[in-house]
């Protein structure tokens, strides 16, 4: 990255996202592993 970009990523808060609705009646075994792999990467985020 450039060096204006780096500095406009670092300037970015830090959150945490929850903008999906996961529907467990609905879903199915990819959406199940897209659930855990996103939870799997938060918790390696949160240890950081």
């Amino acid at each position: 990255m450039s060096e204006n970009k780096n500095q406009q990523k670092s300037d970015l808060p830090i959150t945490k996202s929850e903008d999906v609705e996961f529907s467990a009646e609905v879903a199915d075994a990819d959406d199940f592993e897209a659930a855990e792999r996103a939870q799997a990467a938060d918790y390696r985020q949160e240890e950081q």
